[in-house]
């Protein structure tokens, strides 16, 4: 663990500071935006969750998060070296959100793209299940206003166990659904893409997700993609009221 502290404080003090963020509702809080796998659903490469990635961190700095506090991770970081992504395991993502936690104290945004299963959300090889998840954000985050954005199949069942009073949970599809774009030739999948354009139309996170839902479900219909996945939101009494005072940058 002193070996990953130590990448992670390297990593940290070469990001740069923006201006326009510090302003921001967000200006203080930590994220972390993770691609679980490379792999498309016929089990051949894909970009899809690394563009997602790497698409979402630009989404949040233009939201008014400021770029030292995001860190990204990636299952093939060194296919990425001008990035400065760190590998997707369980151990560097639970370091860096408590590391950038300690200097970002005002909330926490999880935002994971990758395959799912009944079970959880696949992360490299193996299944990042939702009581692991909400035990690591129960450590690190705590009370603080939370977001987690969760785009995979079945991402529905992280809602139970990760749902509280303090958090906003955006998932991709039921429970009992599968999500979609996820092929060699799709750029994002089709959830993660209504994230990014949906960031600039929305002011906060609530309206984020009555959009990204509308997106989803239009998208769907184009597309011929049956079930339709239905994109699920759990918002907690307590963040529900202070929700307007967290707006996006325009």
């Amino acid at each position: 663990m002193k070996a990953v502290a130590a990448l992670l404080c390297l990593m940290m003090a070469a990001l740069p500071v923006s201006a326009g963020a510090a302003s921001s509702a967000f200006s203080n809080w930590a994220a972390v935006v993770v691609a679980g796998d490379f792999h498309a659903h016929d089990g051949g490469p894909t970009e899809a969750f690394d563009n997602a990635r790497r698409d979402v961190g630009k989404a949040l700095v233009n939201a008014g998060f400021q770029p030292q506090n995001i860190q990204q991770f990636s299952v093939r970081p060194e296919n990425y070296p001008k990035e400065k992504v760190l590998p997707s395991t369980v151990g560097y993502i639970k370091s860096s959100l408590e590391q950038i936690s300690r200097q970002a104290k005002d909330g926490c945004l999880v935002y994971f793209s990758s395959h799912g299963s009944p079970q959880g959300i696949l992360l490299g090889e193996g299944i990042y299940t939702p009581a692991a998840m909400s035990s690591m954000i129960d450590d690190v985050c705590g009370k603080r206003p939370t977001v987690v954005i969760l785009s995979a199949c079945f991402s529905g069942i992280f809602l139970p166990s990760l749902a509280d009073t303090n958090r906003v949970i955006l998932a991709a599809a039921r429970p009992d659904r599968t999500s979609f774009g996820c092929s060699q030739n799709d750029k994002y999948p089709y959830y993660d893409d209504c994230v990014i354009s949906s960031f600039p139309q929305s002011s906060d996170f609530r309206a984020l997700a009555i959009q990204v839902r509308s997106c989803v479900d239009k998208r769907e219909i184009v597309e011929g993609a049956k079930p339709p996945s239905e994109p699920q939101t759990a918002i907690g009494g307590e963040i529900a009221f202070s929700l307007p005072l967290y707006t996006f940058n325009k």
